[in-house]
């Protein structure tokens, strides 16, 4: 026979279990919370699903740190967010990556506010530490030339990869952009691409002529080639298609382009994103204009843009030490 509790007891033993109800109520209001701010951030501001997903890994970690700290959305409060960061900063995170958390949860107060699910936003007063933005890491002209080179294109994949690193360094464009491209974008006639870029916001680009080559090149081989049965019944939609017929996804980009930098270890650390890099410093040393330069890479805001104007700065200060007179006899004195 099991002994009576008290009413003081009995509450005593019902306390963790009262608690867990109430992890399980708050878990389930973030949970819904969460939901509607990324179906807001797909319909009303038309974000890609990359983009989408990234939002719905920072909240859900944030989620979780608030879980353990049994806060729910209706007490969430500056200091919450406050040592969430610190949290993360103590595990390794960059101060880069607390600042993009930080904005996912910043984005999230604010429609808590408009939700009425809190009266302030706790978020408004969280502030970071300043850093130096670090400058992206680009290829030189002749690395460039070399990595092109090093494409094997007597073969159809070959051609297809000369192809995309064309256009991605031609272009300016972003992996998801390169090989979401489908064939009515390209007109290789006026020498443009359309693209579709984050948000759903459209540009166009010119194509150079080395890029249409290459596209040529590659259309012309694939049309040529025997289709396998495991390809699907159709031709793809898409300008870009594996060996299997499907679309070419940003992984198998990445893996075709690491399997060219093989053979020159210099060029191991290189990535899709390196030639959009190169692009915008390139354009920027030949004396583009910074505005062009905004609009060909789709940057909402020019100080993004900006960021290559520095690297257009180091190039300009050894054009000066190597050909200025003056500073030339400074280095010799």
């Amino acid at each position: 026979m099991k002994p009576r509790l008290s009413p003081k007891s009995a509450s005593r033993a019902d306390a963790p279990a009262a608690a867990r109800g109430r992890d399980q109520d708050s878990d389930q209001d973030w949970d819904l919370i969460i939901e509607r701010h990324l179906d807001r951030l797909r319909v009303e501001r038309g974000l890609s699903n990359n983009s989408v997903q990234a939002y719905a890994r920072d909240l859900r970690e944030f989620q979780q740190h608030c879980r353990d700290h049994q806060v729910g959305p209706e007490v969430l409060q500056a200091r919450t967010i406050s040592g969430y960061l610190e949290t993360m900063g103590r595990r390794g995170m960059s101060v880069a990556s607390q600042r993009r958390h930080l904005a996912s949860i910043r984005g999230l107060a604010r429609e808590m506010v408009e939700q009425k699910i809190v009266e302030h936003d706790p978020a408004a007063a969280v502030k970071l530490r300043p850093h130096p933005r670090a400058l992206p890491r680009t290829l030189g002209r002749r690395d460039l030339e070399m990595l092109l080179d090093a494409i094997d294109t007597k073969i159809l994949r070959g051609k297809r990869d000369r192809a995309m690193l064309e256009l991605a360094y031609g272009c300016g464009l972003r992996v998801s952009e390169l090989v979401g491209l489908r064939a009515g974008q390209v007109n290789i006639a006026e020498r443009i691409v359309v693209v579709l870029g984050k948000g759903g916001k459209e540009r166009i680009v010119p194509i150079g002529s080395a890029a249409v080559r290459a596209l040529k090149s590659y259309l012309a081989a694939r049309e040529t080639q025997p289709r396998k049965k495991t390809r699907p019944a159709g031709p793809s939609p898409a300008l870009f298609t594996s060996r299997l017929g499907r679309a070419m996804t940003r992984q198998g980009f990445f893996k075709a382009l690491k399997g060219w930098t093989l053979t020159e270890p210099r060029l191991v650390w290189v990535s899709p994103h390196t030639l959009r890099h190169c692009f915008a410093t390139h354009l920027l040393e030949g004396g583009a204009d910074l505005r062009a330069v905004q609009e060909m890479l789709g940057h909402s805001d020019i100080s993004t843009t900006q960021i290559y104007t520095h690297l257009s700065k180091s190039h300009l200060r050894k054009v000066y030490r190597k050909f200025h007179p003056r500073a030339a006899r400074a280095e010799m004195s």
